[in-house]
């Protein structure tokens, strides 16, 4: 891990951390909730000992990235738009995008955004689930889940919490 560079980068009106090691093909990895870049460590040593320059950010809102505090601020088009702005300055036209969870989410609307700057997708355990204008997505979890599933789990104890 000592060759894991970590540095900060102004995008989309916010300061990102990023991980990253290796040269070559850039693999940009998207962590899941509630994780940071760190739930990567293990692939961006293994992949950048193959040829491949890996990246790793906390997104918006994530450990060391910043935190906007309005929650409007925290739509797919902030979040891709945060991850274009990072590869823009780091001269990247195009990655192969790795998304687990939460960041399998932001993986699909950024290849739906901006698929010129996509060469390959790989996600694991969330499936795209378009925009229901009609239904919010915790009611769908809850629908689907109940309760106790941890999305909605978290959304009572937040609400329980800003009551008090």
């Amino acid at each position: 891990m000592e060759e894991t560079e970590h540095t900060t980068v102004s995008t989309n009106g916010i300061n990102m951390h990023l991980a990253s090691i290796g040269t070559g093909p850039v693999v940009l990895f998207l962590h899941a909730f509630p994780e940071l870049w760190y739930s990567w460590r293990h692939q961006l040593l293994s992949l950048s000992s193959l040829g491949y320059r890996c990246i790793a950010p906390d997104l918006r809102g994530f450990g060391d990235t910043d935190a906007p505090p309005s929650p409007a601020s925290y739509s797919a088009l902030h979040i891709v738009g945060d991850l274009i702005g990072l590869l823009d300055h780091l001269g990247i036209d195009q990655v192969f995008l790795v998304g687990h969870d939460w960041g399998t989410v932001i993986a699909w609307w950024f290849c739906l955004f901006r698929p010129d700057r996509v060469k390959a997708l790989v996600n694991m355990s969330v499936a795209f689930s378009p925009r229901n204008p009609k239904r919010k997505p915790v009611d769908g979890f809850r629908a689907l889940f109940g309760d106790d599933y941890y999305i909605c789990r978290f959304q009572v104890s937040n609400m329980k919490r800003s009551s008090s």
